[in-house]
């Protein structure tokens, strides 16, 4: 009875002391980002990039449900540069279209199309069968016998911009008034939470999908009692904060260290690469690119970064920025002002699974 009392005594100081190490860790990472906060130039060099004016692409369109004016940013860029024709953004938006009953297998790099499953016929086949319906699409596409297949469901209840885009107006004027890039607040609001508010595998919660020491960094309260990121207005200012003292200050020093100068921060592919800092954060985004150390700034490096996996930089990361322009191309269509001739697009072809 004695040495069970002592073994039980044991387990339970090492679970103590455990915690305790765990709280002490936790406490001193928190610390450490504080202090590179702290050590950032101050506010006046990190408001924005002043070789452009942050209200030049906010236009007035009309709310989805009350037919009222509401503040929207439409750039022209995305059909310039022709990423609505990349096939990685054009498979998005089918999934963004797709109902979660169904999905669609598709080879990880490019994804092309290859078949469309409903998923419950799917979880019918046992493990032989299954096999055996990827051999037939790698014998029908003339893939390698090793080459990958994904099955990607369908998002369609995820990704509701109607309720999304209630948020547009405020959320942009949000990060206005705090001096930053208004694009940033729709780009977040439409993949991040734009369904309801919910809570990541993370951890992150609110609007605009924020950490709790971020959140606490910049003044939001969370604790057990209260979680300041369910408020939309504090949590676009500590998301707006985020990428203006962190993101984007950060992003330039990665390209400067590459040797890559002369652009405007208004540029597509700058914005798209501090939305992977805002999500993979800027150390794993910097390995990334120094795995492939690109040497000019433009949409190749974006594309190239699609291609590129690291230790913390896989699946997720890569698909960021394909996802935001996947919602870009979907919401400018439901506001009407995509161009017509791009609205109707042909349909890949899929061989059913029967």
């Amino acid at each position: 009875m004695l040495k069970n009392t002592w073994i039980l005594i044991n387990w339970i100081g090492i679970i103590t002391v455990s915690f305790g190490c765990y709280k002490l860790m936790h406490f001193f990472i928190s610390i450490i980002f504080a202090l590179k906060f702290i050590t950032l130039p101050p506010d006046s060099n990190l408001i924005y990039d002043s070789s452009f004016d942050i209200r030049g692409e906010v236009i007035s369109v009309p709310n989805f449900k009350t037919k009222e004016q509401m503040d929207f940013v439409f750039n022209t860029q995305i059909y310039q540069l022709g990423c609505d024709t990349m096939p990685n953004v054009k498979f998005w938006r089918s999934i963004m279209n797709l109902h979660k009953d169904s999905a669609l297998f598709n080879t990880p790099n490019d994804r092309n199309v290859l078949s469309k499953a409903h998923i419950r016929s799917w979880e019918g086949l046992d493990i032989t069968q299954k096999s055996c319906y990827k051999d037939s699409l790698r014998n029908w596409y003339c893939l390698s016998d090793s080459a990958r297949i994904l099955l990607t469901n369908g998002k369609s209840f995820f990704y509701d911009f109607e309720k999304a885009s209630a948020n547009f107006h405020k959320g942009i004027n949000d990060f206005i008034a705090n001096g930053v890039d208004p694009w940033y607040a729709q780009a977040i609001l439409m993949i991040e939470s734009p369904n309801k508010l919910q809570k990541s595998n993370a951890g992150a919660y609110g609007s605009f999908q924020l950490m709790k020491d971020v959140a606490r960094l910049f003044g939001l309260k969370v604790n057990k009692h209260i979680d300041e990121r369910a408020d939309f207005d504090r949590s676009a200012y500590a998301a707006s904060s985020l990428i203006k003292k962190i993101c984007i200050p950060k992003t330039r020093e990665i390209l400067d260290s590459l040797g890559i100068t002369n652009y405007k921060e208004n540029e597509l592919w700058f914005r798209l690469l501090v939305m992977h800092s805002y999500h993979a954060g800027a150390g794993n985004v910097k390995r990334a690119l120094f795995s492939f150390k690109p040497t000019e700034g433009n949409m190749n490096l974006i594309y190239t970064l699609w291609r590129t996996e690291t230790k913390k930089f896989k699946s997720a990361s890569q698909n960021y920025s394909q996802l935001v322009l996947a919602a870009m191309l979907e919401v400018n269509e439901k506001f009407g002002l995509a161009p017509k001739s791009l609205i109707i697009e042909e349909k890949p072809k899929e061989t059913q699974l029967r």
